[in-house]
């Protein structure tokens, strides 16, 4: 893995920053990881489209050149390079790379968009049965979620009507919650960042504006899991739930439709410049 001990900050106009979990199969065995730290953007990139673009024209993009060299490839040893945007995949851009040698390399990447330091990203959403089913969540845990999304109505004293908060549940519905989620910390965040199959990604990339500047900077997934899991498992005082770097809540809004009440968990991707 390639990391920069005081990796350089870098300016360039733009009007978004830009978050990219990118998806590498198996390229991690083979070369050096992800670079570390803020890195120049020589040109402009707003959403996935300009992401698949530039990486399309790597030969011309320095930007494209500058993350294939992050990834770990030596550019003058790459033969071709192509880029999709697929759909409802974790990976918003998918890329292949052709070594000289003739060898492919395909690598998703999942990109979102940050343009301040304190913004908060969803990294997932879904009903609270389809986290069940994934993470074997058991009854006692599953019941006090149901609860907490709205699913089942309050059974004691709450501040709104359609749902309970986890500091108005009893004290045994909020040790299972705090004690399963805890136990289960790193599988966890690792299926929130990483996910699984095809989809997966193991590289994780910021782009951020902070003012007239962006800055860049890419770790490995297992770095940033590592970093956004640390840290521990506790209820918050609003009464959503944190998990190192991650807060699980529920969706909320949607004109009180049923989405409202999937459960999502946010996190700051900007923290990675914090990473050391």
């Amino acid at each position: 893995m390639f990391h920069q001990s005081r990796p350089p900050t870098v300016t360039v106009p733009l009007f978004l920053g830009v978050v990219l979990f990118a998806l590498v199969a198996g390229c991690l065995a083979q070369t050096p990881a992800a670079e570390r730290g803020s890195v120049t953007a020589k040109g402009g990139f707003r959403n996935e489209n300009d992401i698949r673009d530039k990486f399309i024209n790597w030969r011309d993009d320095a930007d494209a050149r500058a993350w294939l060299t992050a990834i770990g490839y030596d550019t003058s040893a790459i033969k071709d390079v192509t880029a999709a945007k697929p759909s409802g995949e974790k990976a918003d851009v998918v890329v292949t790379v052709t070594k000289s040698d003739g060898t492919p390399r395909r690598h998703g990447i999942s990109i979102k968009l940050v343009s301040r330091s304190n913004g908060f990203n969803q990294i997932d959403k879904r009903w609270l049965r389809q986290y069940a089913k994934m993470w074997n969540i058991p009854p006692d845990v599953e019941a006090a979620l149901r609860l907490f999304v709205g699913e089942d109505p309050p059974t004691g004293k709450a501040r709104r009507p359609e749902r309970m908060f986890l500091t108005e549940m009893s004290k045994e519905a909020r040790n299972a919650v705090v004690e399963f989620f805890a136990a289960n910390k790193e599988r966890i965040v690792a299926d929130l960042l990483r996910g699984e199959g095809n989809g997966r990604a193991d590289l994780f990339m910021v782009a951020w504006k902070p003012g007239r500047e962006t800055r860049w900077s890419i770790v490995t997934t297992d770095e940033a899991i590592r970093f956004f899991a640390d840290g521990p498992v506790e209820i918050t005082r609003s009464g959503n739930l944190k998990i190192g770097r991650i807060t699980m809540q529920r969706k909320g809004g949607d004109g009180g439709r049923e989405t409202a009440k999937m459960l999502q968990f946010k996190m700051n991707p900007s923290l990675v410049f914090e990473m050391k």
